[in-house]
């Protein structure tokens, strides 16, 4: 099996090593925002509830957030496998991931961590900004969203660290090198 979690900071990558990986392994990528995206576009009922908590600036709870994954992991193309990107983001959820798994009697294979300087992800994240005409990417907002993924993220890191799934991935670099890089690490596992 190929259940992976992909976590990283802000601009490292980790939706190009993402989609590389889904293709290698003939899995899907499953990213919190796209299943939200998607419900708020098909009108569900959960779509209608997310819809109204981002319209008031509000974060879509962990329920929320659980249910829908929930719902994701057990379409068929999910049966062998999955590369989760931008979840789990809390304690809670990765409890809450567990769950999801136990009752199809699986687990996590690997957390791959892509990590790079961080004056490296801000200069990259400021020159995508550049080349998308994302005026909201500020050097600010930019130093403000690595912050608060170093905070929220470390205890996640190390709660999958302790259970020995983490490999360490240097995301520098051409996507192939990187790329090369996560399959060599995950063979070594």
């Amino acid at each position: 099996m190929n259940r992976f979690l992909i976590m990283g900071p802000p601009g490292v990558g980790k939706g190009t090593q993402a989609e590389r990986l889904a293709k290698h392994f003939s899995i899907p990528t499953i990213s919190t925002g796209s299943l939200f995206r998607e419900h708020v576009r098909n009108g569900t009922p959960l779509g209608l509830e997310i819809r109204e908590l981002l319209a008031m600036g509000r974060y879509v709870s962990d329920e929320i957030t659980n249910t829908v994954v929930a719902e994701r992991l057990t379409l068929p193309d999910a049966e062998h496998g999955f590369i989760l990107d931008g979840y789990p983001r809390t304690l809670a959820q990765v409890d809450a991931l567990d769950a999801i798994l136990a009752q199809r009697s699986a687990e996590l294979d690997a957390v791959i961590v892509l990590e790079a300087d961080r004056d490296q992800l801000i200069e990259r994240i400021l020159l995508r900004a550049v080349e998308q005409d994302r005026s909201d990417d500020t050097p600010e907002v930019v130093t403000h969203r690595l912050d608060v993924y170093s905070r929220e993220t470390a205890q996640l890191i190390s709660a999958y660290d302790a259970r020995g799934l983490v490999v360490r991935v240097d995301g520098t670099g051409l996507p192939h090198v990187v790329a090369d890089r996560i399959t060599e690490a995950l063979r070594a596992l």
